[in-house]
C-alpha cells in the first residue's frame, strides 16, 4: 500500500508560511486601530501679532516743589508764633495772574495776632536778604525771593513806585490773609504786611501809600 506521507520538508515549508501570514494580519489589524497623534500646530511667521492697547496711566496731582518748601517753612513760622492757631495745609497758591496796572479794589483785612507775629518774622528775613543790596528791576527781586523760599507762582508784579520795582506775596495758608508788599528803596526793601481776603488776588488789594520812606 502506498504511502500518503508528504516529505518533512514541504511540512515545515508550509507551516511557516502559514505563521507568517497570520503575524502579518495581526500586525494590520494593530496598525489599523492604533490612534494617530494629532498634528502639533506650527505658527506661522506671518501670522500678525495681536495688538495690546496701553493702558491709561492717572498720576494723581501734586503741588509744586517750591510750594512745598514754602509751606514746610510757612508752618514752621506759625508753629513759632502760636501752634494751633495756623498751620501750613488746605490751601496752595493759584496759579500767577497777569501782570496788571489795574487799579486795586478791595479794601485789607485786618491781621489777627498770629498773623500779625508771622508776618514781623517774613518781614525780618526778607528785609536782611535785601539789605544793603541794589534790586534794580522785577527780575531780581523775584530771583531773590524764590532763593528765599517764595515760590514764583506767589510772587505777584505790581506798577512800580518811583521807578522802583514793587511785588506783592501771596502768604496765604489755610485760611490765613496773611500777603506782603515789598518795595525796593535803593539799597534795601520795604516791606508792609496786610490782610487779603479769600479769592481775591492779592493784586486787588488797595493799601494807602506810604509818604514817608525808610532810612537805613
Amino acid at each position: 500500500m502506498r504511502s500518503n506521507l508528504l516529505p518533512k520538508s514541504l511540512i515545515t515549508a508550509a507551516v511557516g508560511s502559514v505563521l507568517l501570514v497570520a503575524f502579518g494580519a495581526q500586525g494590520a489589524s494593530a496598525a489599523a486601530k492604533a490612534p494617530v497623534p494629532a498634528a502639533t500646530p506650527v505658527a506661522s511667521a506671518r501670522t500678525p501679532a495681536v495688538y495690546a492697547a496701553p493702558r491709561a496711566v492717572t498720576v494723581p496731582p501734586r503741588i509744586s516743589e517750591a510750594e512745598a518748601r514754602f509751606l514746610e517753612f510757612a508752618d514752621l513760622i506759625a508753629q513759632s508764633c502760636e501752634p494751633r492757631v495756623l498751620r501750613a495745609g488746605g490751601r496752595v497758591a493759584a496759579a500767577p495772574t497777569p501782570d496788571t496796572t489795574m487799579p486795586v479794589l478791595v479794601d485789607p483785612l485786618p491781621l489777627h495776632p498770629t498773623e500779625q507775629c508771622a508776618a514781623q518774622r517774613h518781614q525780618l528775613r526778607i528785609g536782611k536778604a535785601f539789605s544793603g543790596t541794589e534790586t534794580g528791576t522785577y527780575a531780581r527781586m523775584r530771583d531773590r525771593l524764590t532763593l528765599l523760599r517764595y515760590p514764583e507762582a506767589r510772587i505777584h508784579r505790581m506798577p512800580n513806585f518811583g521807578g522802583r520795582p514793587v511785588v506783592r506775596l501771596d502768604l496765604r495758608v489755610g485760611s490765613g490773609n496773611l500777603a506782603l508788599e515789598v518795595t525796593d528803596i535803593g539799597n534795601g526793601v520795604m516791606v508792609r504786611a496786610f490782610g487779603a481776603p479769600e479769592h481775591v488776588s492779592v493784586t486787588e488789594v488797595r493799601l494807602k501809600q506810604e509818604v514817608d520812606w525808610p532810612t537805613s
